[in-house]
């Protein structure tokens, strides 16, 4: 795996365990499919079940010296940074003046707009924050680590994090509500198998989740350029009907293997007509 740990101020703890982890590398990978496979060693090592989600073993893998070797990895990743500097364009183009990155591992994004635009105050939440990243934007004056989410940001941003939570929709709602009125929020989602702690009874999302923002008071904005996000706009304070938006997720449970099934018939058929 090609990674540069040279000039990464890590203590010999943590590089210790990361050179764990880099002896453990199998052959035939890319370093991106590299990263996903140490962390389905973690995952397993840690006895890790996606259907019964026991919060001690969770803490111990989302503490683990992988997700720092992740992290470091994403920095020396150019489509990765290529998502992360689009995303922190658009925020900065914007003038927010306060933004919050849910689920900020240990910070890369709030950097970037951190340093870009001074006059941002960049909030991260994340339940595990690594004493990494804490030293890493220790430095900067405009970003603070918190633990709850407050009220009233101008914009929140949330890449590759729903897919890994118990109950996305109720997630989602209290990031809905932690925006302020005629905010915006930058969602990136991967309801997708590539690794094991991306929940597979969320995978329906992938076809519904936009329908889901709808009900919740938001407005699909664009998609962002050059990046795997979704722009939406807070267009109303909701009452959220939860009895309608669990109803249709019962229904997007049951509709998603019907229609990735449709998906199959159909795509060889579609390639016979664009060739």
């Amino acid at each position: 795996m090609n990674i540069d740990l040279s000039n990464i101020k890590l203590t010999e703890n943590e590089r210790e365990e990361i050179s764990k982890l880099l002896d453990k590398k199998k052959e035939g990978l890319s370093d991106l499919e590299q990263t996903w496979h140490f962390m389905d060693l973690v995952w397993d090592n840690y006895d890790c079940n996606s259907l019964d989600m026991d919060s001690e073993k969770f803490k111990k893998f989302y503490s683990h010296p992988v997700w720092l070797l992740n992290g470091l990895f994403i920095e020396q990743h150019d489509l990765s940074m290529r998502h992360r500097h689009a995303i922190s364009d658009w925020i900065t183009d914007n003038a927010f003046t306060s933004v919050v990155d849910y689920g900020g591992g240990f910070g890369t994004l709030a950097r970037l707009i951190a340093e870009k635009d001074k006059n941002i105050s960049v909030y991260i939440l994340e339940p595990y924050p690594s004493d990494f990243g804490l030293r890493r934007v220790s430095d900067f004056q405009n970003i603070n680590f918190i633990k709850e989410l407050e009220k009233n940001y101008d914009c929140l941003v949330a890449t590759d994090t729903l897919e890994h939570v118990s109950d996305p929709l109720d997630t989602f709602s209290d990031m809905v509500k932690s925006v302020k009125k005629n905010g915006y929020l930058v969602i990136a989602n991967c309801f997708e198998p590539v690794i094991k702690c991306h929940l597979p009874q969320h995978f329906h999302f992938r076809h519904s989740f936009n329908m889901f923002a709808g009900m919740m008071g938001l407005k699909i904005v664009s998609k962002l350029d050059n990046s795997h996000a979704t722009i939406f706009k807070k267009m109303s304070d909701p009452s959220f009907n939860w009895k309608k938006i669990r109803f249709y997720e019962k229904v997007s449970k049951i509709l998603f293997p019907i229609i990735e099934i449709i998906k199959c018939v159909f795509r060889p058929i579609k390639k016979l007509f664009t060739k």
